[in-house]
């Protein structure tokens, strides 16, 4: 975006996850002076590095490794993450393992789209697709090739489950493919699940550009990937990052807005923080107060990742994996894209039976699981369970989200729960075609939106 004049203009930012981070570059690239406020030490929100000293790493330079606090997975057609990465001078190469679309889900489905143009990769990989019947491959080409027909648009939204019931999808290929990629996608049970934000999903991976549906494996700790490199750009260009600064109170008058009751005031400000939290933020304003009531009752989903440290020879045969009717769901090998030799990461998306588990409970249960499903070692040298209890929003149908703007001039709001989260086509303009889930996309997306609303403002 080309500066503009707007030099004298000042935005605080409330929060330093990937939305408010986006907002910042996006903000800072047009000549805005921003100041990001962040109540941790770390920069990233719910995707951030996560320090543990006590989990040994092996890795090459023998230091600690650091480990996220989630396993978050990034794909080709996150178009807007990808831009703003390279904004700020970020080598993709050097920060994603990239390879073609591969979903291996153990015992023995397979999903592989080629190096061929789109459609035809997508075309060659049902049809090659293995661990299914003819019967159910054709089930699986059908429920893809009507939706993509029908524009990947439903005439009235409804749960997953439902939708692929309406599409005649043989459970076993609900076991292997739909569960598994549903939960990673948008973090909510199929029970639950919107099937038209899974169709958004689909249409934008699988029926975009060959290199949309691309797996891009994190070699990076999800602060390094993103934010502190945004961090760095929004220094470089006159703004100011304040970590380990909780806000407390936000307040508007004639003269601006002041955070914390502070001498300084803003032309605007940005609330990048997870939805209970803003509406903390927002319950004293009498203007505001419908929308507080509703994100303070907004509903989550958690995530938990257990880390396994085994020897350093331990290795899987993919660095992502599925497992079908397990409690463990998606299983990365951090060996080969964090130098972190037999250090396995284990993801376990939205509640579930697990969920009444104590930690170490679950670590011997995704250990046992491990060993006897991909003939992992039963010993494992030590053990870290990391959870999110309010990793993402649920993505449930007809789910009502606020927009960017509020009712109240010069205040708004970023966050993946947010509404219009529309697809960026090449030139980064929006092309309203639905909503996203609570992926890093989803929260980039919104944080470039909420800029864009506060420099049209301008």
């Amino acid at each position: 975006m080309t500066a503009l004049n707007l030099g004298r203009k000042r935005v605080a930012i409330i929060g330093g996850g990937y939305a408010g981070m986006a907002a910042a570059v996006e903000l800072a690239a047009a000549g805005v002076q921003v100041t990001v406020f962040e109540a941790g030490k770390v920069l990233g929100g719910r995707a951030r590095r996560v320090e543990r000293a006590s989990l040994s790493s092996h890795n090459t330079s023998n230091k600690p490794a650091a480990l996220d606090n989630g396993q978050h997975l990034v794909i080709g057609a996150y178009s807007e993450l990808l831009r703003l990465m390279r904004v700020c001078g970020v080598d993709l190469e050097a920060a994603f393992l990239r390879q073609p679309m591969r979903l291996q889900v153990e015992p023995d489905f397979l999903l592989e789209c080629p190096r061929l143009p789109a459609p035809l990769h997508l075309a060659v990989g049902l049809f090659r697709a293995k661990g299914l019947n003819w019967g159910e491959r054709w089930a699986l080409i059908r429920a893809i090739q009507v939706a993509k027909w029908r524009g990947w648009r439903l005439k009235k939204d409804v749960t997953v489950a439902e939708w692929l019931q309406l599409q005649h999808q043989p459970a076993t290929l609900i076991s292997r493919f739909w569960a598994p990629l549903t939960l990673a996608a948008l973090n909510t049970p199929l029970e639950l699940a919107s099937a038209q934000v899974l169709l958004n999903v689909l249409r934008d991976s699988l029926g975009g550009r060959r290199a949309a549906s691309d797996l891009m494996l994190p070699k990076l700790d999800f602060t390094d990937l993103f934010p502190a490199p945004a961090a760095e750009f929004v220094k470089a260009n006159g703004g100011y990052i304040q970590l380990g600064q909780r806000v407390k109170s936000v307040h508007g008058n004639t003269g601006g807005w002041c955070i914390d009751g502070g001498e300084q005031y803003f032309d605007a400000v940005i609330i990048a923080t997870a939805p209970h939290q803003a509406a903390k933020l927002l319950a004293d304003s009498n203007q505001a107060s419908e929308l507080a009531q509703q994100l303070a009752a907004w509903p989550y989903q958690p995530i938990v990742t257990v880390y396994l440290q085994y020897e350093a020879d331990v290795k899987l045969s993919q660095p992502m994996l599925g497992l079908s009717d397990a409690i463990s769901q998606w299983v990365f090998d951090r060996g080969v894209t964090h130098a972190c030799p037999g250090l396995i990461a284990v993801v376990i998306s939205a509640q579930g039976l697990h969920s009444g588990l104590s930690h170490d409970e679950l670590a011997l249960a995704v250990q046992q699981e491990l060993h006897e499903r991909l003939d992992l070692p039963d010993l494992v040298l030590q053990q870290q369970v990391i959870t999110e209890k309010r990793a993402t929003f649920a993505c449930t149908p007809d789910l009502v989200r606020p927009d960017n703007r509020t009712e109240i001039a010069g205040l708004y709001l970023a966050g993946d729960y947010t509404a219009g989260l529309a697809s960026m086509n090449a030139n980064g303009f929006e092309d309203a075609r639905g909503e996203y889930p609570a992926t890093l996309e989803g929260a980039v997306r919104s944080g470039v939106k909420a800029a864009r609303a506060v420099l049209k403002d301008f």
